[in-house]
């Protein structure tokens, strides 16, 4: 660790890097270990929570407990650090109402960041013994989408900034996973996902019906008609011929509506 530290701090210390990034295991950190990574430059601690229910944690042969994630949450902040928290959602042992019991308490220890990962069974772990024996079937993507889109809004709702939902692509990755939730634009299936309940709201509360016209941000078309047009497909089947069209004002993900 002090290796690795040690070469990265003089790009920090020139004043060309702010900070270094790190993450690590919940019950890995105490004082010691802070006045290290204080020491060397680093400003941000992601802790790999998973979960904040024990027996999930158990389950999945996490090693540490929801109390150590509290604990050196505390122990982050207090020091002054950046505090970052990951969660899993559809391990081993979970449900969707214990993946949002999680995002509740991950929330409640005020973290400046979140990432959002739908577990990905991988070859070779014990997981992946579970999926094997059919003992274990995670979400796969599609499935997993209404979740993970609800908790980036509530992770938003918080003032928490969602800096990554799904896992980074690669080709060792794709090598290795037999299962689960896997997608290399997983955040913006989400994020095409609220685009059309945001839609389908103004649809349900306005009554509109026929041809519509839906504006969104320059950059959100693709995500508002969705995957091969699923969303433009849905509202089809709500009786909506939907027409878009861009507004600049609005937000990434705003969409508002006008019939036509």
């Amino acid at each position: 660790m002090t290796e690795l530290l040690d070469a990265a701090y003089p790009f920090v210390k020139s004043g060309e890097f702010f900070g270094i990034r790190i993450s690590t295991r919940p019950d890995a950190v105490d004082d010691e270990i802070l006045d290290i990574l204080e020491s060397r430059g680093v400003t941000s601690i992601e802790l790999g929570a998973q979960s904040m229910d024990d027996e999930v944690l158990c389950l999945n042969s996490r090693g540490h407990t929801a109390a150590d994630v509290e604990k050196a949450s505390g122990l982050i902040k207090s020091r002054g650090f950046s505090l970052g928290l990951q969660m899993m959602t559809s391990l081993y042992g979970s449900s969707d109402e214990r993946d949002r019991e999680t995002a509740e308490k991950l929330a409640a220890l005020s973290p400046d960041t979140v990432r959002i990962y739908p577990t990905v069974v991988m070859k070779g772990t014990r997981l992946g013994e579970l999926y094997d024996k059919g003992l274990y079937r995670p979400k796969n993507a599609e499935q997993s989408v209404p979740l993970c889109a609800e908790l980036m809004q509530f992770f938003e709702s918080q003032g928490i900034n969602v800096i990554r939902v799904g896992l980074h692509d690669s080709p060792t990755l794709r090598e290795s996973m037999t299962g689960g939730a896997f997608h290399p634009a997983f955040r913006e299936l989400c994020e095409s996902h609220i685009m059309l309940e945001k839609a389908a709201e103004l649809v349900k509360s306005r009554g509109l019906a026929g041809d519509v016209v839906f504006y969104v941000n320059p950059s959100s078309v693709s995500r508002f008609t969705g995957q091969k047009r699923k969303n433009t497909a849905a509202l089809k089947e709500m009786g909506v011929n939907a027409a878009v069209k861009t507004d600049p004002a609005l937000d990434k993900l705003e969409v508002r509506a006008e019939q036509k």
